[in-house]
């Protein structure tokens, strides 16, 4: 099945995060992974262990950049420092696409270090689709923006959250990082089809898809990625690459983690759903 616009990379297969308690593990056994995702700004240094590590993981495996504070939402100007950070970095990883997430995080130079939901209004869509196509012309990088999971909504909104993201990667002329389990998360909390928003996301822009996690309690999900997939959330992911095509993966666990093997093995389960998709004639 050929790429879309946005994924040129339909043969990056699929990848997990670089975390920490799998170091050792990494660099002593050297698995095969398709690539790894790291978080940007664990690696936006001057220099010292974490570069030293980065260098030894670019030497055998592909990286991803994926990103957790540039906030497009917030009406703050962007951090030119931070952009300056940014994009040596990116020239050092020579990431194919760079992500971050559709929401809002600043007021005012004052960071919350928490991904925050928009109000889904014309006036934030065209901001944030201004911030997003600055960050791009800056970067020369192609940009993905992830949908967050929420826990609040605002009364001012003008559409729904699909209509928003659609709305801001149109005007941005940018990818989207998919994140099923978020949309599981956030349909629960809020109280709508998961499946309408899945069918809705124009799936030309799906350049990357995350599958991850969480925790459930009486009244509401909490994004934790400290679970297995699970079942509703691996059906969002297989309607996802059916509308979307074969799309780089990625497993997010970031608490309570296991031994690299098994992390690893849950996010080889996509391949299944792949591998379905692929069986099915044209």
């Amino acid at each position: 099945m050929p790429a879309n616009r946005f994924n040129g990379f339909t043969d990056y297969g699929i990848g997990i995060g670089l975390r920490i308690p799998h170091y050792q593990h990494i660099l002593s056994q050297k698995p095969t992974v398709d690539w790894f995702e790291i978080i940007s700004e664990n690696f936006m240094v001057d220099g010292g262990r974490p570069l030293e590590l980065l260098d030894k993981i670019l030497e055998q495996y592909r990286v991803v950049q994926h990103g957790v504070s540039m906030y497009f939402g917030s009406t703050d100007p962007l951090n030119r420092e931070h952009l300056k950070k940014l994009k040596r970095l990116v020239k050092q990883t020579k990431t194919p696409w760079l992500s971050d997430h559709l929401c809002w995080g600043s007021v005012d130079g004052r960071y919350t270090h928490d991904l925050l939901p928009m109000p889904y209004t014309f006036a934030a869509a065209k901001l944030t689709a201004r911030k997003i196509r600055e960050t791009r012309d800056f970067l020369e990088v192609p940009i993905a923006v992830e949908n967050v999971s929420s826990y609040a909504e605002f009364h001012v909104s003008e559409m729904t959250e699909w209509e928003f993201l659609n709305e801001v990667v149109e005007r941005a002329d940018c990818g989207i990082l998919l994140d099923v389990n978020n949309i599981y998360v956030s349909s629960f909390n809020h109280g709508f089809d998961p499946f309408e928003y899945l069918n809705s996301i124009p799936a030309a822009r799906v350049a990357q898809i995350h599958i991850a996690g969480h925790s459930k309690y009486r009244k509401y999900i909490l994004d934790t990625h400290d679970h297995a997939v699970i079942d509703p959330v691996w059906q969002l992911y297989a309607r996802a690459i059916e509308r979307a095509g074969p799309t780089a993966t990625l497993l997010e666990w970031d608490a309570h983690i296991p031994s690299f093997d098994e992390v690893h093995n849950e996010a080889l389960k996509a391949n299944q759903f792949i591998r379905q998709l692929q069986a099915v004639p044209a």
